[in-house]
């Protein structure tokens, strides 16, 4: 039994293997999509197992590979019944995944298409939409917590870096999602006394301490939230959203200047013209720069 072991072994080397480089060598270039082909597989069984982990599929996919092993094994073994069972087995098992895996099936062919599929090939979203939407969340979260009449301190950070600020507080780095941010706020929770910092499309901290404007610079009759939106406001580029308990007010801190009881919508349009715009803005002029540096080329062409 092991000299027939070795001897389909040594077969299955001189036919498969010694003949498939001998095949490369003799055209080189069938390498270009077989390199391609492998480094594609490698790269989606990557991202499969980076979102299985940890879940029930990682358990039956070591199963699922023992069976294989075993399957193999009986077959050069020339372990006929078993590998016989095996095998049957093999062509009722795919009916049976998929009657087990229905739901995340159904799942994964609903995402074809969509923005959760160039996202899990790792393509992003474009920075215009992505930061448009989220200026959406935020201001539905702000308008909830007014009409809730639940105090807030939202600061969204631009270029100038408030890493000090961040440091701070606590770290949540999450996506941004209204029901989040509403929940943070909410009365003697752990986060709901300080602010929450937004930075590039994500909620990396809360409860963090914020710089405070003088007395001077702000009316008596607003609070300490107010205070800290104006200071930060004053010390960096940042943008800081408040709610007020008191009067479900919606005020706005914005280079060094406080802008009191504003709209959903004023709101929205302001911090669009902040964040979303300026990505808008530089896709613009690269486009123009790519398309005067191709008329250049094709005038000097003509030429």
């Amino acid at each position: 039994m092991f000299d027939n072991f070795l001897s389909n072994i040594n077969a299955y080397y001189q036919e498969h293997i010694v003949n498939y480089i001998q095949r490369l060598q003799e055209h080189p270039i069938d390498l270009v999509p077989i390199v391609l082909d492998l480094l594609l597989v490698i790269f989606l069984i990557y991202k499969f197992f980076f979102i299985t982990k940890n879940t029930r599929i990682t358990q039956l996919l070591k199963g699922i590979f023992i069976y294989i092993l075993l399957t193999a094994l009986s077959s050069i073994l020339q372990l006929t019944i078993i590998n016989y069972i095996l095998k049957s087995f093999m062509s009722y098992g795919v009916i049976i995944l998929i009657v087990i895996f229905q739901p995340e099936l159904r799942r994964a062919l609903e995402q074809l298409g969509s923005n959760k599929l160039t996202k899990f090939i790792g393509i992003e979203k474009d920075k215009y939409v992505q930061t448009k939407e989220d200026i959406y969340k935020i201001v539905i979260a702000a308008k909830e917590l007014a009409q809730n009449r639940t105090g807030a301190l939202i600061v969204l950070e631009k270029d100038i870096k408030i890493k000090d600020i961040i440091e701070s507080g606590i770290l949540i780095n999450s996506d941004i999602s209204p029901q989040l941010l509403v929940n943070i706020f909410v009365p003697n929770t752990p986060l709901h006394d300080g602010a929450v910092i937004i930075s590039g499309n994500k909620i990396v901290a809360g409860a963090c301490i914020l710089p405070l404007a003088s007395n001077q610079d702000i009316a008596k009759e607003l609070g300490t939230r107010h205070r800290a939106a104006l200071g930060i406001s004053k010390e960096s580029d940042a943008v800081a959203i408040v709610v007020s308990e008191e009067t479900g007010k919606i005020s706005l801190a914005r280079n060094g200047v406080l802008l009191v009881d504003i709209k959903e919508e004023t709101l929205k349009q302001i911090l669009i013209k902040d964040f979303a715009e300026m990505y808008n803005t530089k896709k613009k002029v690269k486009q123009t720069i790519t398309k005067k540096v191709n008329s250049k080329g094709i005038n000097n062409k003509k030429r």
